[in-house]
């Protein structure tokens, strides 16, 4: 159910988050100097373009996670407000007009 208020309330997985950047810093670092070592600077340079938007990702992940909950609630913090009546009902799957 959509509340309006999703993107103040918003979460996100910052220590996954952090693990999936620093492996792609690692393959961007690793595929910047494979790819420099073998004579392809085209590839070279697509990977340390990636290497650099890792290393920006990674900095704000940090930044976020520093910041404390309120950024990166816990548990106990519900994702919104939660609605005045309730779920709405379930009435089962939607019935098409074919024969």
């Amino acid at each position: 159910m959509r509340t309006g208020s999703e993107p103040a309330t918003a979460r996100s997985a910052l220590r996954a988050r952090l693990w999936l950047s620093l492996w792609g810093l690692f393959w961007a670092i690793f595929g910047t100097a494979a790819f420099a070592l073998v004579g392809r600077p085209g590839w070279a340079a697509a990977c340390g373009v990636l290497w650099l938007v890792a290393t920006v990702d990674l900095t704000m992940i940090l930044r976020h996670i520093r910041q404390g909950p309120h950024y990166q609630p816990g548990r106990d913090v519900p994702p919104y407000p939660p609605a005045d009546g309730g779920p709405p009902p379930f009435r089962g799957p939607p019935r098409h007009g074919h024969p």
